[in-house]
């Protein structure tokens, strides 16, 4: 059965062991690693910048990470069912479009956030289609799928940004508001959904059929589970996911911007993995998948802090990742 490093042990339809509930969720190895290392990366920078460690930067931090933090979440579903989706970045500038167009027109947010919803459910169904009914492989699916939709979305805009003009206080509150003046809707928004994901993912029978079927999904069909509904289902969650963090990245920016999300699909792959999230499928977590963005995101600002090229904070961002993949590959060949 399907092993997670940081999520419930899946145990069947019988029911699980009880120390793999909630609580048995937060004292897995794998998090206490990860836990150390954002509090090792915190601590550094603390000590090499002088601003690092303020109430300010801290909390900008986390809004700007909640984008990312959505579209890992999605990412890291459809790891853990044994498919891959990097058609996540261009997506996040696909949906803004219906957002602003769409809230221009009759001045409702919720009837701009449907649209969106819409395009983004569109996007995960065509991409499930092709990936699981079709047997089209996922890679060059959603491969194609990035380059298709951030093409449309060039030809549409013009490569100009389509400004937000109906002015809603509550659009700007969304991306740009803090709770108590503090702490940024986005990370609020980022976190209920990433909880609401990894409780899914934990305890629930659809979850551990997500587990189920990336561990093995031969046996998963053996046993009496629906494999192609199940990795339908996580290509849709993927995309709605990203389409989350795709409206609350146009909220703070004002705009449907051609180039958002702009090679976001890798950093999201990137943290999922450093997160521990396997590429082979069965074994990770949500919320190891949420740290392995915060790490990402505090070294990214803290090299900022420290005025490094952005050549170097490409060159130590990619060895981070090299280094997630070959501990992962190492995990898996000693198991």
């Amino acid at each position: 059965m399907p092993r997670s490093a940081d999520a419930s042990t899946a145990t069947g339809a019988a029911g699980a062991d009880p120390r793999n509930g909630l609580l048995g969720f937060f004292l897995r190895g794998n998090l206490v690693a990860l836990a150390v290392s954002l509090a090792l990366v915190i601590l550094f920078f603390s000590l090499a910048t002088e601003h690092f460690w303020s109430v300010r930067n801290i909390t900008n931090v986390l809004g700007q990470a909640s984008i990312l933090m959505c579209l890992t979440a999605g990412v890291a579903i459809v790891f853990i069912a044994g498919e891959v989706d990097i058609s996540v970045g261009s997506l996040v500038a696909a949906v803004a479009l219906p957002l602003i167009v769409v809230m221009n027109v009759t001045s409702s947010l919720a009837l701009g956030i449907g649209g969106a919803l819409l395009l983004g459910l569109i996007i995960g169904v065509v991409n499930g289609y092709l990936s699981i009914y079709l047997r089209i492989n996922s890679l060059i699916v959603t491969l194609g799928t990035l380059f298709i939709i951030r093409g449309l979305v060039y030809l549409y805009t013009g490569k100009r940004a389509i400004a937000d003009t109906a002015f809603l206080e509550s659009f700007f509150q969304l991306g740009n508001g803090r709770l108590w003046g503090l702490v940024p809707y986005p990370a609020i928004v980022a976190l209920a959904l990433v909880g609401g994901l990894a409780v899914m993912m934990t305890q629930t029978r659809f979850g551990r059929q997500v587990y189920a079927v990336g561990s093995n999904a031969e046996v998963a069909r053996l046993a009496g589970y629906n494999v192609r509904r199940v990795k339908f289902i996580c290509f849709v969650i993927s995309s709605l996911a990203a389409t989350v963090g795709g409206i609350l990245l146009a909220s703070r920016l004002g705009s449907a911007v051609h180039v958002a999300g702009l090679n976001y699909e890798f950093q999201a792959v990137a943290a999922a993995v450093l997160g521990g999230v396997s590429l082979a499928g069965g074994i990770g977590g949500l919320v190891g998948a949420a740290l392995g963005v915060l790490i990402l995101a505090f070294v990214s600002n803290g090299l900022g802090m420290m005025n490094a090229p952005t050549e170097w904070q490409l060159v130590i961002t990619g060895a981070i990742i090299i280094a997630a993949v070959a501990l992962d590959s190492a995990k898996r060949a000693r198991n």
